[in-house]
């Protein structure tokens, strides 16, 4: 009845410990997501308003701009659908809020592109350049949970 008593406390306790693994794993894992999503974030709010100004005059940066701004939209939806763990929840859906309104934001500019209306003002004062500057605080807390 002891050794019953024993292997059941033991097999709890393994799976209690598989499930703490589990959890940091998850962590571990949604923070390099995070951290992989900013990055990419932070390089096309770099690089999009240049590349909106010389699409003006040029189709071939007009075509790389709209795969860049449908790419982002892209990666935008792909974060917004990731499970974060529980100590993140309030930050990712912060994160999913922010991401709603730069999706709002790619939407108008790839409208006005697809109207012939090529203007980098209207993505300078979108909210995607606001909201992608936005979301790096956001980010940066949330890259604090896999140190």
């Amino acid at each position: 009845m002891k050794k019953a008593a024993l292997t059941v406390l033991l097999s709890a306790s393994l799976l209690g410990g598989c499930g703490l693994i589990d959890g940091v794993n998850n962590t571990l894992a949604y923070v390099n997501e995070a951290t992989e999503y900013a990055n990419e974030a932070n390089t096309f709010a770099e690089e999009a308003p240049a590349l909106a100004e010389r699409a003006i005059t040029d189709p071939q940066a007009a075509q790389e701009l709209e795969t860049k701004l449908e790419g982002m939209k892209e990666d935008i939806e792909e974060f917004n659908e990731l499970d974060a763990p529980e100590v993140a929840s309030d930050l990712h859906q912060q994160v999913v809020d922010q991401n709603n309104r730069a999706l709002e934001g790619i939407e108008v500019y790839l409208s006005n592109m697809e109207n012939g209306q090529l203007d980098p003002s209207v993505l300078e004062n979108t909210e995607v350049f606001r909201t992608l500057n936005e979301l790096t605080s956001l980010l940066e807390q949330i890259q604090q949970f896999g140190e």
